[in-house]
């Protein structure tokens, strides 16, 4: 036949795309710690340490050939995540100074050739699991330590000519290779992992001569991830979408959305500013600030994911674990006001927060009020009310919408409006709480 009359091929269906991982665990746990150690532990001045003070790798390498957390125990971290009403802990297996936790074989800079001698990273996966705990991943896309990173504006020897000098023909495609091995690793040596948190992608900020998707082969990457653990969740800093967003040491003002649709999101927060261990920062925040910041994102869909940065001998910190109890004695009178629930379609008062699960509203009062709380378009919708830390009722009050306010008697609310008479007396914990049980569905929300 010649070529004209040859019977055409059928074109190539594409291939199915992969089902989205269930996101359904993270939207109901709400609530993960995250935990950033490393050679940076020793010098206990902030995680970024080799970049901020461009130390070289000679001067770092005191950290390497001292580092023996003799008091590491995974099983104290699980547990006292699980206790402050943590679900799911994030260690940071290769933080942005390239040194690993684990035992790759990809490296020489590796936990097994510090003083301790031994893979960090199996014990903390076995103790989450023990513990009923998601096990989480963090691995830096960002490496100051490898031979073929090339030089930015991150880099600790960006000021160094000499060095950029010496640098100038580093390819980018053997640190990919480098990278999406690792994580290779990371994927088939530890069993089943429920999140992984890549960081990051800055290629927008030019002035630092930025690395973004393209640098890391974050199509591949992300291809490779879903092939080998199909049911873990990504975070968005590989520079192409994830299965949730992470916005960092700031509160979003609303629910946080994209094109208009609401997306998933999670807060990834500080104890006090710094990542690692920070022996001399005393801006630490207090429990009832974390508390509010935990309920204040469950009201706009989001996540809290709160860091520790255990010393450099494994232990967490004294300051850290009585706030992590502070938290954990209020989720464990309040945690159904946190577990499983989201926003409500119902608009809250200034000084609240409602979340919402079915038919229970839970007002999460920021402020104590004098006697009563009026809470626009619930009236009618509640069949009952109680504080939630020990199940004493609430009572209604009916207020007439044409009466106005003045002497003793109570009025000019807007139509529509419940108002809560609740004791002059403030539940003694950092956060009260009211559940109410609606009558009407939630779709009839108003306001």
């Amino acid at each position: 036949m010649t070529p004209s009359a040859e019977t055409p091929s059928a074109p190539t269906a594409p291939p199915a795309p992969a089902p989205a991982p269930d996101t359904t665990w993270f939207t109901t746990d709400r609530f993960g710690m995250f935990v950033h150690w490393g050679l940076y532990s020793l010098a206990a001045r902030h995680e970024w340490v080799k970049n901020r003070e461009k130390l070289t790798d000679e001067q770092y390498q005191v950290y390497f050939d001292h580092f023996d957390p003799d008091r590491y125990d995974p099983v104290q971290w699980a547990r006292a995540a699980r206790a402050a009403g943590m679900r799911y802990v994030v260690l940071t297996t290769k933080h942005h100074d390239g040194f690993c936790l684990w035992d790759s074989a990809l490296t020489e800079y590796k936990v097994t050739n510090t003083p301790h001698g031994r893979d960090l990273v199996g014990p903390f996966v076995e103790a989450c699991r023990a513990e009923g705990l998601k096990v989480g991943l963090y691995y830096s896309l960002i490496d100051w330590h490898h031979p073929s990173f090339p030089v930015d504006g991150t880099h600790p020897q960006r000021d160094d000519e000499e060095f950029k000098a010496a640098a100038a023909d580093r390819d980018i495609r053997d640190y990919q290779r480098y990278l999406h091995g690792q994580v290779r690793e990371l994927l088939t040596s530890f069993g089943r992992v429920d999140y992984l948190f890549f960081d990051f992608s800055y290629a927008g900020r030019t002035w630092w001569g930025g690395k973004g998707p393209d640098d890391w082969d974050s199509p591949k990457l992300l291809e490779m991830v879903r092939e080998l653990q199909p049911q873990v969740l990504v975070n968005d800093r590989t520079g192409l979408p994830g299965d949730f967003i992470t916005p960092e040491q700031y509160q979003p003002s609303g629910p946080m959305t994209k094109d208009g649709r609401p997306v998933l999101w999670e807060a990834c927060q500080t104890l006090n500013g710094s990542w690692g261990y920070d022996r001399d920062n005393l801006d630490h925040k207090s429990a009832d600030l974390l508390i509010r910041m935990l309920v204040d994102g469950v009201s706009k869909g989001g996540n809290l994911l709160l860091n520790v940065g255990p010393t450099g001998r494994g232990d967490l910190e004294p300051r850290a674990v009585a706030v992590l109890g502070e938290i954990g004695r209020w989720m464990d009178l309040h945690e159904r006001s946190v577990r499983g629930c989201g926003p409500s379609p119902y608009t809250a008062p200034a000084e609240c927060r409602y979340t919402q699960r079915g038919d229970r509203l839970y007002v999460h009062l920021l402020a104590w009020p004098l006697r009563h709380l009026h809470l626009p378009g619930l009236a009618g919708r509640v069949r009952y009310a109680q504080l939630l830390n020990d199940a004493s009722e609430i009572g209604q009050v009916h207020i007439d919408p044409d009466r106005p306010a003045q002497n003793t008697e109570m009025g000019g609310q807007p139509a529509g409006t419940l108002t809560l008479e609740i004791p002059v007396q403030r539940p003694d914990t950092p956060v009260p709480v009211i559940e109410l049980f609606l009558d009407a569905p939630a779709d009839r929300a108003d306001g």
